[in-house]
């Protein structure tokens, strides 16, 4: 989980959340806290500021009425009795973090954050008609050695019934890409061409990802650890990320992960709406420049646990 403290400069009141946020969070080591100064109104629309000060909690503001705008004036927050004061108290700051840590993905995600795949409709394709067969033959094939299947396989995991015709299907759910030849390009979370995340798959080979949450779920996948190295797009820094069980190495350890898409909507197909959007920045300050200068994505940072929950949760179950 990742929370965020939104301020101007001078704001009288930021120390007082930080003191309550710090009883809050003691002992908490899941938790990550940044600060940003806000500068003006412009600044506190991009950033979800609707009064000075805001606190985010995995980007989402739990104490914002509906309707309430942004803004950099002094904001005012109401205790149990009703009384006005200048930050959340400790009781309230206590009951946000623990609504966001036992919320299912689902129900407490934010809207830009398609916990499940596919707008929610999870990628677990349905045991019907070689649907899941030919699906789970690509999978295990990048996952043996780096690409895709070739006809033979694909022939003999869809029998009955016609490849090709399982794959369309396959593509037109968003559960893989074809290239205008009819040949795989991509099956989630696995590409057929080069980018950024690399995945080197313990005791097998070095495959890529779409995008850093697919790259983090390749590991509970495969039901094995991973080595993933990638770059910050903003500064071509390596980031690299140890999987293993339910550990995880980051470097740097600042490492964080932005979500974004292009369309109004969670819907696929993901290859053009998500994935390049999806990616490992060395630090939250890193990503929040890359994507103010993207007005066009929506999204928002993802924490290091959050993130591999996330990647998890869509692709943990896809070969069982």
């Amino acid at each position: 989980m990742h929370l965020t403290v939104l301020a101007v400069p001078d704001c009288p009141n930021v120390m007082l959340l930080e003191e309550r946020l710090a009883q809050v969070l003691q002992g908490r080591c899941d938790v990550t806290v940044s600060r940003q100064v806000i500068a003006d109104q412009d600044e506190a629309a991009r950033r979800g500021m609707r009064g000075s000060p805001t606190i985010l909690v995995d980007g989402v503001d739990p104490f914002a009425g509906p309707g309430q705008p942004a803004s950099v004036s002094c904001r005012l927050y109401r205790d149990g009795d009703g009384q006005a004061d200048g930050a959340p108290s400790v009781s309230q700051l206590r009951q946000a973090v623990a609504a966001a840590t036992t919320a299912t993905t689902d129900a407490g995600s934010p809207s830009w954050l398609d916990a499940l795949g596919r707008g929610g409709r999870g990628r677990v394709a349905p045991d019907e008609r070689g649907l899941r067969a030919v699906h789970q033959a690509v999978l295990r094939s990048f996952a043996a050695t780096g690409r895709a299947p070739g006809p033979d396989v694909l022939d003999a995991a869809a029998r009955p019934f016609d490849a090709a015709q399982v794959l369309a299907r396959l593509a037109d759910d968003d559960f893989l890409c074809l290239d205008q030849g009819g040949r795989i390009s991509a099956a989630y979370p696995f590409s057929a061409t080069a980018t950024r995340h690399t995945v080197q798959i313990t005791g097998g080979p070095s495959a890529y990802a779409m995008c850093a949450i697919d790259a983090l779920g390749i590991a509970r996948m495969l039901r094995t650890s991973v080595l993933i190295q990638s770059t910050d797009p903003s500064t071509g820094e390596p980031i690299t990320v140890t999987v293993d069980g339910s550990k995880a190495g980051w470097h740097p350890t600042t490492t964080v992960v932005f979500v974004g898409r292009t369309a109004s909507e969670c819907a696929g197909p993901s290859a053009a709406i998500c994935c390049d959007y999806m990616n490992f920045f060395t630090s939250q300050a890193a990503a929040e420049a890359w994507a103010c200068a993207r007005p066009e994505i929506t999204g928002g940072i993802l924490s290091q646990s959050r993130a591999r929950e996330v990647g998890e949760q869509i692709f943990g179950q896809l070969l069982q």
